[in-house]
């Protein structure tokens, strides 16, 4: 699975497949529980869970990268200082993709 993001992968089918539709419904949650045929409520519970398991998956991936740094640190293989660079401008890295 090159090039498709680690969270995607992770998501269960059914997950995909409400979010292909969220998004052709132009994120509608109205419409959205038109097509499930359920209430407005019962929607953004669904789409809540989605979100908790992207954001799942994120933080599994940020603590196996800064695991592996202070790691190394522990190893003597990194200096500390270029260990917090690392971590610094990886959290910077990824606030700043999550904000586009």
């Amino acid at each position: 699975m090159n090039g498709i993001p680690k969270w995607i992968a992770e998501l269960p089918e059914e997950d995909l497949n409400f979010i292909k539709r969220f998004v052709l419904s132009s994120g509608s949650l109205k419409e959205m529980a038109g097509i499930y045929g359920v209430t407005y409520p019962t929607v953004r519970s669904r789409l809540d869970r989605v979100i908790k398991r992207i954001m799942s998956s994120d933080e599994k991936e940020e603590e196996a990268y800064i695991s592996l740094i202070k790691k190394m640190v522990l190893e003597e293989k990194l200096e500390f200082d270029a260990a917090a660079i690392l971590i610094r401008e990886y959290r910077k890295e990824k606030q700043n993709g999550n904000d586009e």
